[in-house]
């Protein structure tokens, strides 16, 4: 097992990392650092989140950066704010034994002023956004015509969230002799043209793309119907009083909307999401660090730059359409030898979806019933019990006003003040959950079994396995329209020529609508209702029941659960 000693790096890195408690690469470190100390090509790395990528690049950087130059020698483009700042305090530790050599964040919703007064102070290292770095470049006030090294950092999410465009800009402006490295998760085929079109005589490492989650990460599920998600929501947290942890939506709108809602229950959260400044992210990220919130409800992008190693909850509002993503958020509890939950909370059709990350991470998920309001008021009692059994008497201070105590309830018992002083606290809880009703749903593969009295409409299309059509290109044609999501789907026959599907008859409308304009690879569709011949039938159903998963998830490339949420807004950050 090699050490980082054993890379090549001087002793004020070594020096640096020792004190960080670095001592074994990981592999992407392992692979990335001995290859950009001795070769100048460009590289290619793909790595999953969380793997120790900006060491992998940044070490052998620092190394070769002029002290005596005031001039930017490298850049690092990222996709969000959090990881820009994130990326910058690890920079920061690492050339803390460095001298001369400094590094600053360049990100949108910050003062540009003082982001200029920093670069004219010189900077070897500039950590940017794409949109923020390309405005100040523009503006000719970061000047990177002699930069000998860009890289670009979580490169999928780059292009995810729309900065193509700001992306080709940046790379134009940069001098052709340079070192260019990109790391991402992922390499769909907009980071291939980027690397052809960029990169010269570029070599590719890899490290192994096994999703296996965290070892200490127990992984459950929640089965409700979609419209019980937030109440079900509430009641795990109920259950769970000293929960630490991070509530993960798929949009900021949703991600707003769910913290809000908590506020007004009067639990202790707050959401984290693009829209917010950064002077209100900060704020928001140093109170959860410091445990004064108990519950972030954040976007993936957002949760980017949120480090915590003690978290005990993971709890998926809404499942992610990636399961890179879910690993990745199952991950962030689990940490320092800790133990973790990862909970999901799904509705019936996103069974076939836990099959797959089960099937994917090697490890097992166990349902769990929603909690009935006696087993939250039984938690909240037990939970109060500890508290009192716990706290500090502080005699000094409280003997002086105890004589009056006593006087006041020398009338009551000790069984009638125990049921007193439990009733001040417990009363909240017996009054939210009196009554309450059963959240929990039941689970069948086919939407007829689910829904027994549904009409199902039939339709054929003029499309076909020779065509390419699969079911999960069906199920995304559907889904671009917002009136037909959540339908439920019955019976699909995919033939040679064409293909029949049925769906929930009152979305009849929807389904025309959505077909109307629709086509599939340049190929218009056209739609009729019809039924399918019973010899050709067979089921699948919303969450792909009946039909074995293939490896690598519902696509190729980055593995995506098809049928959810578009996502977020795109935009310049």
């Amino acid at each position: 097992m090699s050490t980082f000693s054993d890379l090549g790096l001087n002793e004020n890195i070594l020096k640096a990392l020792a004190e960080l408690e670095f001592i074994t690469p990981t592999p992407i470190q392992e692979k990335a650092i001995p290859r950009l100390l001795e070769s100048k090509k460009d590289l290619v790395a793909l790595a999953q989140t969380g793997t120790g990528k900006t060491a992998a690049y940044s070490l052998p950087v620092i190394q070769q950066l002029d002290a005596n130059s005031r001039d930017v020698q490298a850049m690092v483009l990222c996709p969000t704010r959090e990881l820009c700042l994130q990326i910058t305090k690890e920079i920061q530790n690492f050339i803390k034994h460095s001298p001369g050599l400094r590094v600053t964040p360049i990100y949108g919703g910050a003062n540009a002023y003082e982001q200029i007064q920093e670069l004219r102070q010189g900077v070897q290292i500039v950590v940017g956004t794409p949109g923020r770095v390309l405005d100040l470049i523009e503006r000719k006030k970061l000047m990177i015509d002699k930069i000998s090294w860009l890289i670009i950092d979580e490169a999928d999410e780059i292009l995810d969230m729309g900065f193509k465009d700001d992306l080709d800009a940046i790379l134009a402006t940069t001098p052709k002799e340079k070192q260019t490295m990109l790391f991402s998760a992922t390499m769909p085929s907009a980071i291939s043209m980027i690397a052809k079109k960029y990169m010269k005589d570029s070599e590719e490492i890899r490290v192994d793309k096994s999703l296996k989650g965290a070892v200490n990460v127990e992984h459950k599920y929640y089965m409700v119907h979609a419209k019980d998600r937030y109440e079900a929501l509430r009641r795990i947290a109920d259950l769970n009083p000293a929960i630490y942890g991070i509530i993960f939506c798929r949009t900021r709108a949703e991600t707003q909307e769910i913290a809000d809602k908590l506020i007004q229950d009067k639990y202790s959260a707050e959401a984290i999401h693009g829209d917010l400044s950064q002077q209100q992210r900060t704020s928001i990220m140093e109170r959860f660090r410091k445990k004064q919130v108990q519950l972030m409800v954040a976007t993936d992008v957002a949760a980017r730059g949120i480090d915590v190693d003690d978290l005990t909850h993971i709890i998926n509002y809404q499942l992610p359409d990636s399961l890179e993503t879910y690993v990745h958020r199952s991950g962030r509890t689990g940490r320092a030898g800790k133990s973790g939950t990862s909970l999901s909370i799904i509705h019936m059709k996103e069974m076939g979806k836990i099959r797959i990350l089960e099937n994917k991470i090697g490890k097992a998920f166990k349902r769990e019933p929603i909690p009935s309001g006696s087993d939250i008021c039984e938690k909240q009692l037990l939970n109060l019990i500890d508290k009192v059994e716990k706290v500090t008497v502080n005699e000094d201070e409280i003997c002086d006003y105890l004589p009056a105590v006593f006087k006041k309830l020398e009338g009551m018992d000790r069984e009638t003040l125990i049921k007193h002083f439990v009733s001040m606290e417990f009363n909240h809880f017996l009054g939210i959950y009196k009554d309450a009703v059963d959240l929990n749903a039941a689970v069948s593969s086919n939407p007829r079994e689910r829904n027994p009295g549904m009409k199902f409409s039939s339709f054929k299309i003029d499309l076909g396995k020779k065509d390419g059509l699969e079911v999960r290109d069906l199920f995304k044609l559907i889904n671009t329209e917002p009136k037909a999501k959540g339908v439920e789907i019955g019976h699909i026959s995919i033939l040679e020529n064409f293909s029949y599907f049925e769906v929930d008859a009152s979305y009849e409308n929807a389904i025309l609508n959505c077909f109307k304009y629709a086509s599939y690879r340049g190929k218009p569709i056209r739609i009729k209702f019809e039924q399918a011949p019973p010899q050709s039938r067979s089921r699948y159903g919303r969450d792909g029941a009946g039909r074995p998963p293939r490896p690598g998830g519902f696509g190729g490339g980055r593995p995506e659960f098809r049928g959810g949420s578009r996502g977020a807004p795109r935009g310049r950050r």
